[in-house]
């Protein structure tokens, strides 16, 4: 498929996401470029946009509708380490797009709530996990998710680009992100609706440039 082939199917799914394609397009390129100067995402969200955070992390970190086998270098190493375990591995690895979905550490997150402060603790996670040439993608369909906005500003102060998935105007996240996709909604689920296809097209575009089967 070419270059932004399956943006633009989204786009002819989805015509009234026609006003966010160039964004969409260069959030393409922005993650490809992470991936490959070894950087990874971080995806924080709220409730829906948190399993979203979830789903986005399960497309990216395994074969989507790829199988991703693994490098013939890294297959022998493995067989060299143990040749009957390591040939189970050869078959079942695959090769994965570094991905955390902020959400999704119950322990950390119930602690920093109990004994900090519950609205900084994505910042946290940003802030300890974070490298300049990661990505942060914050999710939330107003825009305006407290705990998403700090890390976001925590991001950007650390050199991280955030791109930002919203739904209306964008809240108050268009201050602090790289790349705004807006989709055409306000009703927080109806901006999910349009939130999936969006990052299966994305997920998607980027399995197709990173990964030859």
């Amino acid at each position: 498929m070419k270059k932004y082939g399956y943006v633009e199917q989204l786009i002819s799914n989805y015509p009234k996401l026609g006003d966010a394609a160039e964004d969409i397009k260069k959030t393409c390129d922005m993650l490809e470029n992470c991936y490959k100067s070894g950087g990874k995402i971080l995806i924080a969200g709220n409730g829906g946009s948190a399993a979203d955070s979830e789903h986005i992390v399960g497309e990216l970190m395994k074969g989507f509708v790829k199988s991703r086998r693994i490098p013939q270098e890294f297959a022998d190493s493995l067989k060299s380490v143990d040749a009957e375990n390591g040939s189970i591995l050869c078959k079942c690895l695959q090769q994965g797009i570094p991905a955390i979905a902020l959400s999704g550490h119950p322990a950390l997150s119930t602690a920093y709530l109990n004994d900090v402060e519950g609205t900084v603790g994505f910042a946290q996670q940003v802030y300890g996990y974070g490298k300049p040439e990661d990505i942060f993608l914050a999710i939330s369909t107003s825009g305006n998710s407290k705990n998403v906005l700090y890390a976001a500003i925590t991001a950007k102060a650390m050199g991280i680009t955030v791109i930002g998935l919203t739904g209306g105007t964008g809240g108050q996240l268009v201050k602090y992100s790289d790349i705004l996709i807006k989709v055409p909604e306000t009703e927080p689920y109806k901006v999910q609706e349009y939130h999936l296809p969006v990052y299966h097209a994305i997920c998607l575009e980027l399995e197709e440039r990173l990964f030859s089967e």
